[in-house]
């Protein structure tokens, strides 16, 4: 991917937010934001930008939305 290319993407909104997700025991599951997703002009493939890394490797996408996370 080029810079032009990059800045494109990261210019709009993103489509999917970055998380990663700690289970509790008895609690609720702790959700932290770690990047944001954005979906390629020709539709194949997206950029993900990634602010941090989780400590276990996974990460969960899900839609970006209008309200407050």
């Amino acid at each position: 991917m080029t810079t032009n290319q990059t800045n494109e993407a990261t210019n709009k909104a993103p489509s999917h937010i970055a998380y990663t997700v700690r289970d509790r025991e008895g609690k609720k599951a702790f959700w932290t934001r770690i990047g944001s997703v954005w979906p390629h002009a020709d539709g194949k493939g997206y950029t993900v930008q990634l602010e941090a890394v989780p400590l276990d490797g996974r990460i969960t996408l899900r839609v970006a939305s209008e309200k407050k996370e």
